[in-house]
């Protein structure tokens, strides 16, 4: 299946209309969040350069043509009018890592309508969802202070796809490790992590016999899942096997069920008196950032956190209210008006103020003295403007704007997020804009952002 077939029909049908209509003018669309979910004091950009991968080799095939056909049930020849159709536009994105608020647009196309069209549903399933998962990530890795956390999530997210975002994205949020091998061996190159299910300890006839069959098969430093049946003695066991290995640094022991803070003080004080004390104590189990945080805030003696199932799937969060909406058409501004669901006209940028607000502006207003823009073209005629981002410049990036933010942001419980305001020139735009298109009736004022 071709990823250009990876769209809603209704994507399809439209762009036959403007073919036959003629209608080829210049196209922008902008996709936003229009408001952060609960808990959430901040978003962070994520999805862009697998977007770039897409529309650099975007091409609708006669395979493509044949398959709209039949799901629209009409002679393929009724379409031929798609066979061959390239993305030429210009992209204008928020890069990857950088934090953004609600109604700042995260990336703007401007392209021949029906090729920007044509790529919304699409667009929008790879920044939505990487960027959901990306803001889950990077919480947990605040909530840990300062200690590594793994990505464990591949088993449970809602596809492999889905996974190999997950493990992608963690990266870029900054974790240390992950347990899905493509992504860390194929696709990434980032550090594999992973240990021993409880499945491998039942498999033989104890603990201490599966422990010691496991270090033999690894000659490395291994780390041993001590809580199949009772995880005092399952330490006093693997403990016993390191020693009489001579294995200690970089060794650990896996905590998966149970009371983790209670039962990390007891394993910590079992290895400690068996003189391991330089061995780690990793924990998982229904982990997200919640958890991590009140784990760190009590103390446990926990070296290393694995997240999976709650953060891979964002499971708080699963979603954004995220949109793709048309904001300029053949150098004509345009909104909607629909109730809750007012949109801001033209083409954007947005401004960051190091001791403000950010401002959501018209794309061509001059930068403030005191502020950076946050949307860069990365893309011309259907080519990248510069080679792909790395995840070490998109953590990079992350870590300078976190650093930013003040605490109240951060916060994983209660946080307060900012909110970008609208700037002058862009309120009045949008007042000439609902003018036009109708006559108010309860004089309200133009939307400070989109909702």
């Amino acid at each position: 299946m071709s990823d250009v077939t990876t769209t809603d029909l209704y994507e399809v049908t439209m762009v036959l209309s403007y073919l036959e209509e003629g209608m080829d003018g210049l196209a922008t669309f902008s996709l936003f969040v229009r408001t952060l979910p609960p808990e959430r004091g901040f978003l962070v950009s994520a999805g862009v350069e697998p977007v770039l991968d897409y529309l650099s080799d975007f091409e609708v095939t006669s395979t493509d043509v044949e398959d709209f056909a039949r799901a629209l049930r009409r002679p393929s020849a009724s379409l031929n009018a798609l066979h061959g159709m390239r993305f030429t536009g210009e992209v204008r994105a928020v890069p990857e890592g950088r934090v953004v608020f609600a109604g700042e647009p995260l990336l703007e196309v401007t392209a021949p309508i029906a090729e920007a069209q044509l790529v919304e549903t699409f667009l929008l399933n790879q920044v939505s969802h990487q960027t959901a998962v990306a803001s889950k990530a990077v919480r947990s890795v605040l909530a840990a202070a300062g200690r590594p956390v793994i990505d464990f999530s591949l088993r449970r997210t809602h596809g492999a796809g889905a996974g190999l975002q997950a493990a992608r994205v963690g990266a870029l949020a900054g974790f240390a490790g992950t347990s899905n091998v493509a992504a860390a061996a194929v696709r990434w190159g980032l550090p594999a992590s992973g240990t021993m299910a409880h499945s491998y300890v039942e498999a033989f006839p104890d603990e201490e016999t599966a422990f010691r069959a496991f270090a033999r098969a690894h000659p490395g430093p291994v780390t041993f899942l001590v809580d199949t049946y009772d995880t005092v003695r399952g330490t006093r066991t693997a403990a016993r096997v390191l020693r009489e290995l001579d294995r200690g640094l970089g060794c650990g022991v896996r905590l998966d069920s149970g009371d983790l803070g209670v039962l990390a003080r007891r394993v910590r004080a079992e290895l400690d008196a068996a003189g391991l004390s330089d061995v780690r104590i990793v924990a998982s189990g229904g982990l997200d950032e919640y958890g991590v945080e009140a784990l760190s805030r009590s103390g446990a003696p926990i070296d290393v956190f694995a997240v999976g199932t709650r953060v891979g799937t964002s499971a708080d969060a699963p979603y954004l209210d995220s949109a793709y909406k048309l904001v300029e058409y053949d150098g004509r501004p345009v909104m909607k008006l629909s109730s809750a669901k007012v949109t801001l006209p033209g083409r954007k940028q947005a401004f960051r103020r190091p001791n403000g607000d950010d401002v959501i502006a018209r794309w061509d207003e001059p930068v403030p003295a005191d502020a950076e823009p946050l949307l860069r073209t990365v893309m011309r005629d259907g080519r990248r403007m510069e080679p792909p981002d790395t995840l070490r410049e998109a953590h990079a990036r992350l870590t300078a704007d976190l650093a930013a933010l003040p605490d109240d942001v951060l916060r994983v419980r209660a946080p307060r997020p900012r909110r970008a305001v609208v700037s002058e020139p862009l309120s009045r735009l949008t007042s000439e804009v609902r003018g036009r298109l109708a006559e108010p009736t309860d004089g309200a004022p133009a939307p400070s952002a989109p909702y």
